[in-house]
């Protein structure tokens, strides 16, 4: 694959040339990568020690957050590791690598996004069939399916990327090895390979985006013929969370991937992509426990259980 380049290894714009905004931003990303971690990890562990948490909607938030924790990783120690060194420089391997597991964690979450809002649906519209249709197996097939989907969604055109001939420049105008600037590397045309992106994004991000719009106007039709106000507002509480997490995911992607040509500059998208890689997954724990009783007694008594143990 490497020999149809001459180009060897790329090198990170980042974010800026001033050393003293660069140390800012890296004990902010850094400081914001280490709650990440240990939000999500917490949600990993509560999910899978705590029996109260054995159901289908804990059993993909579980997944999800680990998927947070993988996404993240692909980009962010790069990111301080080139910001504390100064050396922004990235082999061509290496950016292939990155590049792959962040649009597979990424392609991944969004099918595991429609998976989650489907089983809100069976929850809420079809309460008598959910044993039954939302069971063990059922529920790891479907987790299955969104791993194999993000994988199948991602390597055929990232492969094709990286086939393609690089004869410099090779400087990236991003923090990390994003398909767009790399495109504008590229010493060939790329409109095909640019439409071929934008038909797989579009199937990717609007097609679960459509699975999960569709499931929660069901859902609010159906929350709406709840006689109770305590009964509507329950309901509402257990899917607030995850339209929230939706709502930031899906609008910062679109922005990103699927906007018109010549709408918005790279730097422009740096920054949205700020959002999406590294203030997203930091929200998404903290959105899902503070929103969520059961998970907050479960962290409360995993707490008082260590400090007994103590």
């Amino acid at each position: 694959m490497w020999n149809h380049s001459m180009v060897r290894e790329f090198v990170l714009s980042g974010f800026t040339d001033n050393r003293r905004v660069e140390i800012l931003l890296f004990t902010f990303i850094f400081s914001t990568y280490l709650l990440t971690i240990t939000g999500n990890t917490a949600i990993v562990i509560i999910t899978w020690l705590n029996h109260q948490l054995n159901t289908p909607m804990y059993f993909f938030l579980r997944h999800f957050a680990f998927l947070e924790i993988g996404f993240t990783t692909s980009i962010i120690p790069k990111t301080l590791a080139s910001m504390a060194a100064g050396q922004k420089t990235i082999s061509l391997p290496g950016c292939f690598t990155q590049t792959f597991l962040y649009f597979a964690f990424g392609a991944t979450e969004f099918l595991l996004l429609a998976v989650m809002s489907i089983d809100r649906y069976m929850a809420i519209c079809k309460p008598l069939h959910y044993s039954t249709m939302m069971n063990a197996r059922v529920c790891k097939l479907l987790v299955v399916c969104s791993w194999v989907g993000g994988l199948l969604f991602t390597m055929v055109p990232t492969a094709v990327l990286f086939q393609m001939p690089y004869c410099g420049p090779n400087t990236i105008n991003h923090f990390f090895c994003d398909s767009g600037p790399l495109m504008k590397l590229v010493c060939a045309n790329t409109s095909l390979l640019e439409l071929r992106f934008l038909l797989i994004a579009a199937l990717c991000l609007l097609g679960t985006l459509t699975i999960n719009i569709v499931s929660y106007v069901n859902i609010v039709l159906t929350i709406l013929r709840i006689p109770s106000t305590t009964g509507r507002q329950k309901a509402f509480s257990t899917c607030a969370s995850h339209i929230t997490v939706v709502s930031i995911t899906y609008g910062s992607c679109i922005f990103i991937y699927i906007k018109p040509k010549g709408v918005g500059t790279l730097d422009f998208s740096k920054g949205v992509a700020v959002l999406n890689t590294i203030v997203s997954p930091l929200l998404n724990p903290f959105i899902y426990c503070l929103r969520n009783r059961q998970v907050q007694d479960a962290l409360k008594a995993g707490f008082r259980q260590c400090v007994g143990f103590h």
